[in-house]
């Protein structure tokens, strides 16, 4: 797993100077931004003014030791999902028990600080970022369990939300979709077990952590709820500390297999990509006119995507189709695709095949089922007129008509065997005239406003050669 990308806050609290100059000493490859107090109270009014991933404390500071600070911190739900963790001269045995009692999630001898600071503290910065904010939803009839277990759980940096039963935790499914379940077995209206069946049975709970939580140990139970999805089990009474620290284990393993998923499945995604990308390459290169046109149609596309206001993944997404909007070319023949005169009927078919060939390239690929709509619609008309389907407004996708701009302009201002390109002043005016029949309105003024500001970051491409008289040809 990687480290830590993102610099992360840590509020320093120590009443020596020269002992936080010394923590900040080794924690400078982190390079975090870093908060200083010099006594509890100074450290619990910056803690409750600003986000903060990490507090450091001492024990003994005047006005408010370390130890009341970390109470104080655990019981304000502004503040008790902060990390704490502990340094200190004190280490006997009692004294770190009184530090985890108070709320601390580490504890540190001051004398072990050069050796072991750095490592803990990126310890705990790992472990709260896929940790903090995860929602749990605790489900019991016993109000006193209930609460108790969902204090602790926010206290440790969990969104908590509470049911006394198995059917009013399904309903608040509907507003809260929880990363872990605990859930008692014995409870009116709907019990644990129907309840765990009845969680398991959606799919987006299929692999959500469920654990049981009863005063029932019999094992033909414990078979019974393993049966129906239960992940783990804890035995009542218990000590609150247990749950923080299962859940913890819980989604610590569950988030490192996500995050260990995801690097997989973008390891896997770049190596497509760039196999993809040689296939683009080598389709260009079979015809100088437009080579470089989808990396160009990429970069004008991601220009008026973020031009539209659109949200990051859209752009990203609206990107990657922009560069493999004419992978479908690669199945059509160089006497079709090169030919430098007139094209027939049947000829000028089979470059219209185009989008639909690109679609079933793609298809088979699950990282590129969000791309297919562009890849599939980019040659379709506001007025119907378009291909492949022929449909009409706003039933053509967003990303199709964002690229269908982008993939115009780029055919118009450069060279291909039929036409020498068009200068810029030219080429807006075509653009003006396809505005509402062929291409999308929307798209189309906000492009005309962007190229208009100078925020397209792209200049014109005109290629070299110039074009005989072919007819009956695809704009791009």
């Amino acid at each position: 797993m990687p480290s830590q990308q993102i610099e992360p806050h840590i509020l320093i609290a120590d009443d020596s100077r020269s002992a936080r100059d010394f923590l900040k000493s080794q924690l400078t490859s982190l390079r975090p931004g870093i908060h200083e107090a010099e006594n509890g109270i100074e450290a619990f009014e910056i803690a409750s003014s600003r986000y903060l991933d990490l507090i450091i404390t001492d024990v003994q500071m005047p006005g408010m030791d370390g130890l009341e600070l970390c109470r104080k911190l655990k019981d304000d739900p502004a503040t008790q999902g902060v990390p704490i963790i502990i340094l200190s001269n004190m280490d006997t045995d009692q004294d770190i028990s009184n530090g985890f009692d108070a709320g601390a999630v580490g504890y540190l001898a001051k004398a072990d600080c050069k050796a072991e600071l750095l490592q803990r503290v990126e310890r705990t910065l790992e472990r709260s970022a896929l940790l903090r904010g995860r929602g749990v939803l605790v489900v019991d009839d016993s109000v006193s369990i209930r609460t108790a277990v969902a204090r602790s759980l926010a206290q440790a940096g969990f969104r908590v939300i509470e049911a006394d039963n198995g059917r009013e935790a399904l309903s608040r499914l509907a507003s809260f979709q929880p990363d872990l379940i605990l859930s008692d077995i014995h409870m009116p209206v709907m019990d644990g077990q129907h309840f765990c069946k009845a969680v398991r049975a959606m799919e987006q709970y299929q692999n959500t952590p469920f654990v049981v939580m009863s005063s029932s140990s019999d094992r033909r139970m414990l078979r019974e709820m393993a049966e129906k999805g239960a992940d783990a089990y804890l035995v009542k009474p218990f000590n609150v500390e247990e749950v923080v620290l299962l859940a913890e284990k819980l989604l610590s393993d569950h988030g490192m297999m996500l995050l260990q998923e995801r690097y997989r499945l973008t390891r896997e995604r770049t190596m497509l990509l760039s196999a993809i990308a040689s296939l683009i390459q080598a389709l260009e290169a079979r015809d100088a006119y437009t080579r470089g046109h989808s990396e160009s149609v990429a970069s004008l596309s991601k220009s008026l995507a973020q031009y539209m206001g659109l949200r990051a993944e859209d752009v990203e997404r609206i990107i990657l189709a922009a560069r493999l909007h004419d992978i479908g070319k690669i199945g059509i023949a160089d006497s079709v695709l090169l030919k430098q005169g007139k094209l027939s009927d049947d000829e000028y078919e089979c470059i219209r095949e185009h989008p639909v060939k690109g679609t079933q390239i793609l298809k088979p690929i699950p990282s590129m089922q969000s791309i297919l709509d562009a890849v599939m619609y980019h040659h379709e008309r506001m007025d119907g007129s378009g291909y492949p389907l022929g449909l009409k407004g706003t039933s053509i996708p967003l990303d199709a008509r964002v690229v269908a701009v982008a993939d115009v302009y780029d055919a118009l201002t450069s060279n291909r065997p039929y036409r020498s390109a068009m200068k810029y002043e030219e080429a807006i005016g075509v653009i003006k005239k396809m505005r509402g029949a062929h291409l999308c309105p929307e798209c189309v003024d906000a492009f005309l406003s962007m190229m208009k500001d100078g925020e397209s970051g792209v200049p014109v491409r005109n290629n070299d050669k110039r074009g005989s008289s072919r007819k009956k040809t695809v704009v791009a």
